[in-house]
């Protein structure tokens, strides 16, 4: 739902409790466990990461009985319109002696 690449989510209650993980195999263990098995209930709040992306969400986990049918989870809110990868740096200019004039050094003998 969220585009994200290599997320990394924790419960956001100060003791830094990982439920995903992007390093590979750290937090298999938890793939089977409900939310509830880490005390995640309504009103929990969790902070999703993804670092490839420079991309971070706080989400609000909130208990409801009014989904439809086969459907397990809505979300509510504001979704970023746009996710990707975040655009590379624009290369540096060479500068020599902090000077940006387009000057090249000089190639004559100096005879």
């Amino acid at each position: 739902k969220f585009a994200m690449v290599a997320p990394d989510v924790q419960i956001d209650d100060g003791k830094g409790t990982i439920l995903i993980s992007s390093e590979e195999g750290e937090t298999e263990a938890n793939n089977h466990r409900k939310l509830s098995d880490f005390g995640i209930r309504n009103g929990t709040r969790l902070q999703a990461d993804d670092f490839l992306q420079d991309y971070t969400l706080l989400i609000n986990v909130l208990h409801s009985e009014d989904l439809e049918k086969d459907v397990e989870f809505e979300v509510v809110g504001d979704t970023p319109e746009k996710v990707g990868p975040k655009p590379s740096e624009p290369a540096s200019k060479n500068i020599t002696n902090g000077s940006d004039d387009g000057a090249q050094p000089s190639t004559s003998t100096g005879e």
